[in-house]
């Protein structure tokens, strides 16, 4: 008898500790296990002394009860390298959590992402040898590589996204870049991981600039407010002068599910092709099979779009890439970079020479009789040829979507950039063609296309 009332008093305190926990985690953060930083990196002085690892720890939610942003905090005790995730605007912080392991730890798989390869260190060591000469006696601070993006609404992919550019920080240095986030309207939480993530990438010594706009270029001109979004992502680097120089690179990403090492190998291949920009491809799935995306900003060395559309607008013909450009075609089809008139195809790495001395992101100049109807990447490229940047190529072995889901069929069926890259002693060169095509194909809309001078409205 006493067995089997000891029995019913054991089940009936387990069923009570069962049901406490599930009603506090609720509206509590939960203590993730101690997260383990994959690379060495330098720490702060405020955690010189302590583990290189961090920590999430337990904040009450009525603690900010009354906040309309995402608050975190980090922990000023000596003793104590923990940081403070809470709860923000859209996302309790038990949810964020996971998001900011992701982005700190490769080796972790949830919440799910496109799996990518190790990286080929040996491959883009060069890269951690082509620092400015400033960086040991005048600019210790010195910012060789500005990571830039525009996101919305994108919260399952940060995981891929961030985590490809933490991953590459961590390769090249965190000291030599910063990162800037413009993020707006963003209902699923995107902005939550943002804000939180900022102690995290400060104890990677990462210069991080985050900030969020109301402007939403779904409503109004949409070039226009494109154009204002990416100069925002640019301001820290125009703000901070004295830690960047024309040998800056700004890696400019759209929201794409990319590898560590599809960054890392336009960087390598803009500066191995003495190249102004170097563009990726990228793609999108509208049927079984994957459709090149950006064909209303890239344009071939002719002028003409990557793939013919005819006076109705349609696509049937997207499978036959660079149909009147036999030179581009074979390039592309060897996997070798090759030169175009504009691109960015999803991610782009700039020399930032052009943009310290002015060039923005813009919409086209006059009104409905002015200056060809494109969008701000194309405009962007003209100008950058305007001003004698000329080399701007593509490097047909970094294909991006934009989705884990997707990406993960493109890789399979494209290959990822480690598979389909060439070894450093074959030759990759291009014979720059420095003078632009005498018209490029205007294409306000698919069915509404003409050719017009490449340097209309432009004037020396």
């Amino acid at each position: 008898m006493n067995r089997r009332l000891l029995f019913l008093l054991v089940s009936a305190l387990c069923l009570l500790l069962v049901t406490t926990t599930l009603y506090l985690g609720r509206d509590h953060l939960t203590q993730l296990p101690a997260l383990r930083l994959p690379f060495p990196h330098k720490a702060t002085p405020s955690t010189s002394s302590t583990s290189n690892s961090e920590q999430i720890v337990a904040t009450p939610t009525s603690l900010f009860a009354a906040s309309t942003t995402a608050s975190v905090t980090a922990s000023a005790t000596a003793s104590s390298t923990a940081i403070t995730i809470s709860n923000g605007t859209v996302l309790s912080g038990q949810r964020i959590a996971p998001y900011i392991a992701a982005i700190l730890d490769p080796a972790v798989t949830e919440p799910p992402r496109l799996g990518c390869p190790a990286l080929n260190i040996s491959r883009y060591d060069v890269l951690l040898q082509d620092q400015d000469p400033r960086r040991n006696t005048e600019d210790p601070q010195h910012i060789d590589y500005y990571f830039a993006i525009d996101l919305r609404n994108c919260l399952a992919l940060l995981p891929r996204l961030l985590g490809s550019i933490v991953e590459v920080v961590r390769f090249l240095g965190p000291e030599r870049c910063a990162l800037s986030i413009i993020e707006g309207n963003s209902p699923d939480g995107t902005a939550d991981v943002l804000t939180a993530i900022g102690p995290f990438l400060d104890r990677l010594n990462l210069t991080y600039f985050y900030n969020s706009s109301d402007i939403n270029p779904a409503k109004g001109d949409r070039i226009h407010k494109l154009a204002a979004l990416r100069n925002l992502a640019l301001q820290p680097m125009f703000d901070n002068l004295d830690r960047v120089s024309e040998n800056t690179t700004v890696l400019f990403l759209n929201d794409v599910a990319a590898c560590p090492e599809d960054l890392l190998e336009l960087a390598l291949q803009r500066r191995a092709l003495g190249a102004d920009m170097t563009c990726a491809m990228d793609w999108i799935y509208v049927g079984n099979d994957p459709t090149f995306y950006d064909v209303w900003v890239a344009r071939t060395l002719a002028g003409d779009s990557f793939f013919e559309i005819p006076p109705d607008g349609n696509w049937n013909s997207a499978w036959n890439l660079f149909w009147n450009a036999p030179d581009t075609k074979s390039r592309y089809y060897d996997n070798l970079p090759f030169q175009v008139f504009s691109c960015w195809n999803g991610a782009t790495a700039i020399g930032a020479a052009p943009l310290l001395e002015g060039l923005r992101f813009r919409e086209k100049h006059g009104g409905k009789d002015g200056e060809c109807a494109q969008g701000e990447p194309q405009i962007f490229c003209k100008e950058m040829w305007f001003r004698g940047y000329r080399k701007i190529a593509v490097v047909p072995t970094v294909n991006l979507e934009y989705s884990d889901d997707k990406a993960e069929q493109i890789k399979r069926l494209k290959g990822f950039t480690s598979d389909l890259a060439r070894s450093p002693e074959e030759d990759n060169r291009i014979n720059w063609v420095l003078e632009p095509p005498e018209k490029v194909k205007c294409m306000p809309t698919w069915d509404n296309q003409f050719w017009r001078p490449w340097n209309e409205t432009l004037r020396l």
